[in-house]
């Protein structure tokens, strides 16, 4: 086995320990030693390319922080179909300018705790927000600057996707972002998305965050259902940042516009 082979095959390895357990605001509930088994590698080979185990433990960090990325796929395209099943089952109320914005909250009411919830229960998750607070932890150095770059370019791309996919939702419901409010969709992504990692770090201590909810009708739907806590914040963050598109009216052929490119993405 060659010493790149060898290299890869460990920092893989711990990588996959890592996502099973979790990071902790440190790695030393990984053992060098248990990695060195689970790759199958020679622990001479190892020891060459790393002769100290904090060594091993630096490219580790660099490692998951170039791959660090909050969003977990699977989860990704089972929100995005409940979000399509949410609009499928409303599609009158886009004939109502302000049952549009009432529509979008409904979004958030069903899956703010599912994702809230989603994210607690995961290990990739937890190791994004530790690898967030371990990288302030390291000392000033090369370490420090390429973890840093590494998990803002994670953020970045974060922002980016979360944005266009509010971009392309807002327009095909007819919704545009208040003018006045300065704000762009990439602004609402961060805020939207800071506001769930909030949410998360504080479900430990807080559990009734994702526990506790309330009767309620805070955006004009047409009845009261059940609100919780992540479900009334990103709700009111969209309510307060997005208006209906004066320009746009719905009638028969465009609610038809908008099933038919709701099946087609399902089916994407």
């Amino acid at each position: 086995m060659s010493d790149a082979e060898t290299e890869r095959r460990m920092l893989d390895t711990a990588k996959q320990m890592v996502e099973e357990s979790g990071l902790t605001v440190s790695l030393e509930h990984i053992g060098l030693e248990d990695v060195i088994r689970d790759a199958g590698v020679s622990r001479s080979a190892v020891y060459r390319r790393w002769p100290y185990k904090d060594l091993f433990f630096s490219d580790l960090l660099k490692e998951l922080a170039r791959g660090s990325d909050p969003a977990i796929s699977g989860s990704n395209r089972e929100a995005l179909a409940a979000v399509h099943r949410i609009i499928l089952d409303r599609l009158d109320w886009l004939r109502v300018p302000e049952r549009r914005v009432a529509l979008i909250a409904e979004v958030a009411r069903q899956g703010a705790l599912r994702e809230v919830e989603t994210f607690h229960e995961s290990p990739q998750w937890r190791t994004y927000l530790a690898l967030h607070a371990t990288f302030l932890s390291l000392p000033e150095g090369d370490l420090r600057d390429e973890v840093r770059s590494a998990l803002a370019a994670s953020e970045s791309g974060v922002s980016a996707r979360l944005a266009e996919t509010y971009r392309r939702m807002a327009g095909l419901l007819g919704l545009r972002m208040r003018p006045e409010s300065g704000a762009s969709f990439t602004t609402l992504a961060g805020l939207a998305n800071a506001l769930v990692r909030g949410l998360v770090i504080m479900v430990p201590s807080t559990p009734e965050i994702i526990t506790a909810g309330a009767t309620a009708n805070p955006f004009g739907a047409a009845e009261e259902a059940e609100w919780s806590q992540p479900g009334l914040g990103l709700g009111s963050l969209f309510s307060a940042l997005i208006e209906p598109d004066p320009e746009v009216d719905f009638d028969d052929a465009r609610i038809e516009e908008v099933r038919r490119a709701l099946l087609a993405e399902e089916r994407a």
